[in-house]
């Protein structure tokens, strides 16, 4: 069965740790603001993807600008955002009319590939969900109290997005009530009981939250020329 794909794409953030007067998600990456190369990126992915902009009403101008910059304007339609990442997910949502697959991103992950988000489709086609996951890198320690213990790192993976899911799924779990313990989409879905289906991610993948972010995106999409 093919669905039809939608992409919510979640731009809430205001740019505290970059020290930036502009949200982090219009800031200039490659002489393009961060959320076109993120709306890019899935509007290429596949031809019929529906892409749902998911953003405070105080920056639509913004994004009405960066709308202007596509030669081919994707299907996009911009919606408010809500007060925790939850609402404005559930807001997004209400945007899913039929039987799709879809697909939740955040708007300053700007390098996800076209191959990463058809391998999500894909998957949640055949189990449900996908969330990609990547390798810890780094030696982690678990504070509890006063103390601190060295944690065996290959028990713990780090989480990406798109988190991708059937919407027979994600729009049921969305219709709980908010818990402050939901941190992600996959949190909430697992709440109704079900699995979530884990596949790898992407190193490249990066979320950008900091200056030092903005300087690696740039050398990365300069390798991807």
């Amino acid at each position: 069965m093919e669905y039809k794909k939608v992409a919510i794409i979640v731009a809430g953030g205001s740019g505290t740790r970059m020290q930036s007067a502009v949200p982090k998600q219009f800031l200039e990456l490659s002489g393009k603001p961060v959320l076109y190369h993120t709306i890019a990126a899935f509007a290429a992915a596949f031809p019929d993807m529906e892409i749902v902009l998911v953003l405070p009403e105080a920056h639509f101008t913004f994004a009405n600008h960066i709308l202007q910059a596509f030669d081919k304007l994707p299907d996009i339609t911009i919606i408010k955002g809500g007060n925790t990442r939850f609402h404005s997910v559930q807001n997004g949502l209400q945007q899913v009319k039929h039987p799709a697959v879809v697909f939740v991103h955040d708007g300053v992950r700007p390098l996800v590939s076209t191959t990463l988000i058809r391998a999500c489709y894909e998957a949640a086609v055949i189990h449900g969900s996908a969330i990609p996951v990547i390798d810890m890198k780094d030696s982690i320690r678990e504070i509890s109290g006063g103390n601190n213990a060295a944690v065996d790192r290959d028990r713990f993976r780090i989480i990406q997005t798109p988190q991708t899911f059937l919407s027979e799924l994600i729009l049921p779990a969305f219709e709980l009530p908010y818990d402050p313990l939901f941190t992600d989409e996959a949190t909430v879905v697992e709440r109704l009981g079900h699995p979530v289906h884990l596949l790898p991610g992407e190193e490249s993948n990066i979320k950008i939250t900091k200056p030092l972010d903005l300087v690696i995106a740039e050398v990365l999409l300069r390798e991807r020329g």
